[in-house]
């Protein structure tokens, strides 16, 4: 076998080559692309809408299928507008947005904040790595007095934190411009410091219901899945004859008019989301947020990513429902970002909705023999950061011993578009048919892909390029001793195996099944 050494790449670079990659193997394509694009859209091609499905399935199946006491729903798009009045998404579903008068470049205030502060921590920590380094003696009496500065810069980020956390509480965005005047931070266009004063600006779409616009009423494209769960909290309850705590999950689609939407697939205007919503006794609700985020780290540790990848960050800011709330971060290749959020929302929701309809929203608990409005625990992560995640820790780029190069999706095996690639060696001598033959004992129960088209070496990177981690090449002797080379994808190693092992073989390989055994 080769020696492989790992080509390692920028951010930026990585970044850059992924998006590309997408396009080129049918993962992703920009929307409406043959009248130029539709902005923050895109469109999942044949290879993206298959990783994507399987994980939706895995997160399903974690949730729904290895929990007896949370149940799945798939509420309507459209919901009556009171629903967000009583959400609280009419009035404070905003961002604040500042702009800067020499590029006409929007930003959000709050994330141009926000990255500011962790430049200037990043630095900190640089500075400290390197006093250390500079001293083989390391004294706490010579820590001291060269870390002086870097204490004192640490004091000044955590008053400037506080200062933050006032500012967006009490909605001042005046505080919020003078925040970013003293900070100095300039736009990344113009280089000036040239702001307008910071504004809110609602996030939601609206359109109208009714065939006449004179009858029609103004409706919204739900920004979130929950709402959609809250307003079915007793019809799931009391059809399900379910017993609190119990948990409700859904997935799909949400939207946004995001202004500042970047970053790819990162920040888009129509998106979807995974959530499920836990219903817990009042005076519980902080334990169950302390167990969700254990169980749903250990969830994304269980793809197999290196767990330095993923950090707990807690809000500076709670939202107006919450009363704990944090993010798991991911490190994508332009730094660390909210891959999926955790939030204690108390009773906020049902208790809205119950004033807001006049209709109770209560729970009867059989052991209290009493009426209360359950506290809510929510795990809420976007299946599209979800899959730009997985890509940035599968896309691989590989230089081998031989001077050839090879770029490797290693995707986990239970997670890939497709599964098994069956491939003739030639297209003659019989040896396509017994391909077909064996592709139609293993497409029953794994998605597999038929390719008999140019030289082997050229099907095998065509494979890596889009995940698949399973080579079956039929050749002459093939016909003899009815066994195929199997090929691994990721250390490309082969071996002959019987046909009648394939089966056993491959779902030992890319079961998902198998995987879901890791989190009972």
């Amino acid at each position: 076998m080769s020696t492989v050494i790992t080509r390692k790449l920028s951010g930026e670079e990585l970044f850059r080559n992924i998006i590309s990659h997408c396009k080129e193997y049918g993962f992703i394509f920009q929307s409406s692309e043959i009248y130029d694009g539709l902005s923050a859209v895109y469109d999942y091609g044949q290879m993206g809408a298959e990783l994507k499905k399987n994980l939706r399935d895995y997160w399903w199946k974690a949730m729904v299928q290895l929990n007896e006491n949370i149940v799945g729903i798939d509420a309507a798009i459209f919901m009556h507008p009171t629903t967000w009045k009583a959400s609280g998404h009419v009035d404070a579903f905003n961002d604040p947005l500042i702009d800067n008068k020499d590029s006409k470049k929007r930003y959000r205030a709050d994330v141009l904040i926000e990255e500011h502060v962790a430049k200037i921590e990043a630095k900190i920590n640089k500075e400290v790595e390197k006093a250390a380094a500079r001293f083989e003696n390391f004294d706490e009496a010579m820590f001291r007095a060269t870390n002086a500065r870097v204490l004192e810069n640490q004091k000044k980020i955590d008053e400037i934190n506080i200062r933050f956390k006032n500012a967006l509480e009490a909605n001042d965005l005046a505080e919020v411009k003078q925040i970013i005047l003293d900070l100095e931070i300039t736009c990344a266009v113009s280089g000036t410091r040239n702001w307008t004063d910071v504004r809110q600006f609602n996030l939601m779409f609206s359109t109208q219901l009714g065939s006449l616009s004179e009858e029609s009423s103004t409706i919204y494209l739900r920004p979130e899945t929950a709402q959609g769960i809250f307003v079915n909290f007793l019809n799931v309850q009391k059809t399900g004859r379910m017993k609190i705590p119990f948990g409700i999950a859904q997935t799909g689609k949400a939207f946004r008019n995001e202004i500042v939407a970047r970053q790819f697939i990162f920040r888009m205007r129509e998106f979807e989301q995974m959530e499920m919503q836990f219903f817990v006794k009042p005076g519980t609700e902080l334990e169950w947020y302390e167990k969700w985020k254990t169980t749903r780290i250990a969830w994304h540790h269980s793809l197999g990513f290196p767990q330095s990848k993923y950090r707990f960050h807690d809000h500076i800011k709670l939202a107006h429902y919450a009363n704990a709330a944090c993010d798991i971060e991911f490190e994508f290749p332009f730094g660390f970002k909210e891959l999926e959020g955790i939030h204690s929302r108390t009773d906020f929701d049902l208790r809205n909705h119950e004033h807001y309809s006049g209709k109770k929203q209560q729970y009867f608990d059989p052991e209290e023999n009493a009426n209360y409005i359950p506290y809510v625990v929510e795990t809420s992560i976007g299946l599209d950061r979800l899959f730009l995640a997985t890509l940035s820790q599968a896309y691989t780029e590989e230089q081998l011993e031989d001077g050839s190069t090879r770029v490797v999706l290693r995707i986990p095996p239970f997670l890939a578009p497709y599964k098994v690639a069956v491939l003739p060696l030639v297209k003659k001598d019989g040896l396509p048919e017994k391909a077909r033959e064996i592709m139609d004992r293993l497409k029953l129960d794994h998605l597999c892909l038929y390719e008999e088209k140019d030289s082997i070496g050229k099907r095998y990177r065509r494979m890596d390029a889009i995940g698949t981690p399973i080579c079956l090449t039929i050749d002459h002797q093939t016909l003899e001793d009815h066994m195929v080379t199997l090929r691994d994808r990721d250390s490309m190693q082969q071996e002959r195996v019987a046909i009648d092992r394939l089966a056993d073989l491959v779902h030992a390989r890319v079961s998902l099944q198998r995987q879901l055994l890791q989190l009972i």
